[in-house]
């Protein structure tokens, strides 16, 4: 992997400190900042022109980082989760009601991952908690796929673009509803 810890540091520092960060996922540049701040994800949400009701995502190093937010899952649902991470499947999972709205959106499941993307991965383990991850764009825009595509999307409103490759997805992640096992976006 080409990021060095230092970048992954200033990253970190940026998150920490309220700032928004671009970075490759499985298959597209994500936008993230701290889930429990809620003035950075605020800023993530009208700079990306995406209403709060549709929810966010959390990407996460391992399930873990995302227990504080979910319900607890039965042994069942965790294997049928943990058969597919790491990896390019986001899950609905029964949110924690303290959860904030403005990751949850109108819902009461909140969308997670455990990514199998080297970077991503790094930084939610030096961050030490999850980190929101939604595509690079404006709502109804392609996602960006570079460093280069980010800047034109948001100039200088994004405060570091790590530049690495993208994983191997060509498409965003799949998401499925553990309650259900519906498809609700196929990869």
């Amino acid at each position: 992997m080409p990021m060095n810890d230092w970048q992954l540091r200033q990253a970190a520092r940026i998150v920490h400190h309220g700032g928004l960060i671009a970075y490759p996922t499985e298959a597209v540049y994500g936008l993230g900042c701290d889930p429990l701040d809620g003035a950075a994800v605020q800023r993530l949400l009208a700079l990306k022109q995406r209403p709060m009701d549709k929810g966010l995502i959390l990407i996460a190093a391992d399930l873990d980082q995302l227990r504080p937010f979910l319900l607890p899952l039965s042994a069942d649902d965790e294997a049928t989760v943990l058969a597919t991470w790491p990896g390019p499947v986001t899950w609905l999972i029964p949110a924690r009601p303290e959860t904030p709205r403005w990751l949850r959106g109108a819902h009461d499941t909140l969308a997670v991952r455990v990514t199998d993307h080297p970077l991503a991965a790094a930084l939610c383990r030096r961050l030490g908690h999850p980190l929101v991850s939604t595509s690079a764009n404006r709502s109804g825009q392609p996602p960006a796929r570079s460093p280069l595509a980010v800047r034109r999307a948001f100039g200088k409103s994004i405060d570091l673009v790590l530049s690495a490759p993208l994983g191997t997805q060509r498409r965003p992640t799949a998401i499925r509803d553990l309650r259900s096992g519906r498809s609700i976006r196929s990869a």
